[in-house]
């Protein structure tokens, strides 16, 4: 090769090293990605790390308003008698020709309520009382015993499982449906109410309505006592 040859290479291109920055940018952007997904992942599980629950701790705020009396009745009912019951409510919504894995609902749950027995003494009447001159006997003739409405206890009903189609699921995805709730709440009271019928509450409401009037009479002065129920015609 002569002093005068002039030995050339092709200028290094750039276009690869700008690739490489391209998709090392991306990496990076997917990385960042993937570290929040993980991290809001983790959040919901807290609960198996124990000490980072108080970081990522949901908080619950009452922002409901003050409560309003709407109106006050006087009672006269003696109530004599309780009875607190649990039903087990197993409640199936099918749809015809459609798989249950697409479309239906079978809900489990346990209510547990009470139901009060009582005698309204306010339909008591001025003959409805009979004593004698000496006001040593007296008779007392009342209504006969009523039951009341079931009342459900929030803090011991519970949902042991709910099973949904797929369509329920992405219905309750995009809404909530409360009257899958009042549903079971409603089912779990009229069996209550059922049971509370066959249970001998009223009997008993009516023995414990006796003897509370018997006691009573018996400290002012009177020697026997004896009360009677009629049949309530409202």
């Amino acid at each position: 090769m002569t002093s005068n040859d002039v030995t050339t290479e092709p200028a290094p291109h750039d276009g690869g090293k700008r690739d490489a920055r391209s998709s090392r940018g991306w990496l990076k952007v997917l990385g960042v990605g993937a570290a929040v997904l993980a991290l809001l992942f983790a959040g919901s599980r807290l609960s198996l790390l124990p000490g980072l629950d108080d970081f990522f701790g949901e908080e619950t705020h009452d922002r409901s308003g003050p409560a309003v009396l709407k109106s006050i009745q006087d009672m006269s009912a003696y109530e004599a008698a309780s009875g607190n019951f649990q039903v087990v409510v197993d409640l199936e919504k099918d749809t015809k020709f459609v798989p249950d894995v697409l479309r239906g609902t079978r809900t489990l749950f346990v209510g547990a309520g009470t139901v009060d027995a009582s005698v309204d003494l306010g339909r008591l009447t001025e003959d409805g009382v009979v004593v004698n001159e000496e006001r040593t006997e007296a008779e007392i003739r009342l209504p006969r015993a009523v039951l009341g409405k079931p009342a459900l206890d929030p803090d011991r009903s519970y949902a042991v499982s709910k099973q949904r189609g797929l369509l329920d699921r992405l219905g309750d995805f995009f809404s909530d449906n409360p009257g899958s709730e009042q549903a079971v709440n409603k089912l779990a009271s009229r069996h209550i109410a059922e049971a509370a019928k066959e249970s001998g509450l009223t009997t008993r409401a009516e023995k414990n309505t006796a003897d509370m009037l018997k006691g009573l009479l018996t400290s002012l002065g009177f020697e026997r006592v004896t009360v009677r129920y009629a049949d309530d015609q409202g």
